[in-house]
């Protein structure tokens, strides 16, 4: 399925537009529906297609066994950063309104909020896509 020319093209076309996606449900996710863990899974199924069409060298290329565990690593860091940042400034976990009167900063929540979705997000889409690799073989099938 890899040497056909139709799917390695609409794939090469379609990856972009499935990621730029992604960052709008993890960006509009606290306002809306969506958030980190839906934007992370589609953005990690970009990869996956990418997967399918181009075999796991072609992925490899992209993204490798120690990125996705440093992107993993990063965004569980900024999640809980933030979480203990609030309790610093005398709040709850991930209670925002602590770093925001603390620091005087009218209508930070919003951004704290985007931040955390988006440590949620790049999480989510490390261990998903961390875990579609190590279920995929040379050849880029899914082992049983």
């Amino acid at each position: 399925m890899r040497e056909n020319v139709v799917i390695r093209t609409v794939s090469r076309l379609s990856i972009p537009f499935i990621q730029l996606f992604s960052l709008y449900v993890i960006v509009h996710g606290a306002s809306g529906a969506g958030g980190g863990f839906q934007g992370g899974v589609v953005f990690a199924a970009s990869f996956i297609l990418m997967l399918i069409a181009f075999g796991l060298s072609g992925i490899r290329g992209r993204i490798s066994e120690k990125g996705t565990m440093v992107l993993a690593a990063t965004g569980v860091f900024i999640y809980a950063g933030i979480g203990l940042l609030c309790i610093l400034f005398s709040g709850n976990y991930l209670a925002y309104a602590a770093i925001e009167s603390a620091l005087g900063i009218p209508h930070l929540h919003g951004l704290l909020i985007d931040l955390v979705e988006a440590g949620i997000g790049i999480t989510v889409m490390a261990v998903m896509t961390s875990i579609i690799l190590d279920f995929a073989d040379k050849e880029g099938n899914i082992r049983d």
